[in-house]
């Protein structure tokens, strides 16, 4: 049974829902060409999480609209950074996967925005804020997954 909603959560959501809002924007004005967007970035985190899935699919999980997905992901394969493929279960669909260019993009650490974010953190926080700011991305992900 979930828990009921009172003034503080409300208010707590309030507080998040700015935070995040202001760390969007902060991270989108940083965007370099060439570099992925959140949103590209988000889909080639969850290819390479969870694996290769269909574009209705990744539209549902990344609350978009199919035509919104398509794009994104035109423009991810059009870079070789995901690969379309039949799905061997069912002819008429696709799936795609992260491909190892992809791969290599999420895992660069040399990106501009990740070494922004990185530069932010050494000089902004002591080790145990950082280690708490980490503690919490898994339930900032299944927050995302829950709205």
């Amino acid at each position: 049974m979930p828990d009921r909603i009172t003034k503080d959560l409300v208010e707590a959501a309030a507080d998040l829902r700015v935070a995040l809002g202001r760390l969007v924007r902060r991270m989108r004005q940083g965007y370099v060409a060439g570099e992925a967007t959140l949103s590209e970035s988000s889909v080639l985190s969850r290819l390479d999480r969870d694996g290769p899935s269909t574009p209705g699919y990744l539209a549902e999980q990344e609350r978009v609209k199919p035509q919104a997905m398509g794009v994104t992901l035109a423009g991810l394969v059009e870079r070789g950074l995901v690969s379309r493929s039949p799905d061997a279960a069912d002819g008429r669909r696709v799936l795609m996967s992260v491909t190892a260019t992809g791969r290599k993009l999420l895992t660069d650490r040399r990106s501009l925005s990740t070494q922004r974010v990185a530069q932010a953190l050494a000089g902004g926080f002591t080790a145990e804020e950082r280690r708490r700011l980490l503690e919490v991305i898994p339930l900032l992900e299944r927050l995302a997954d829950e709205l």
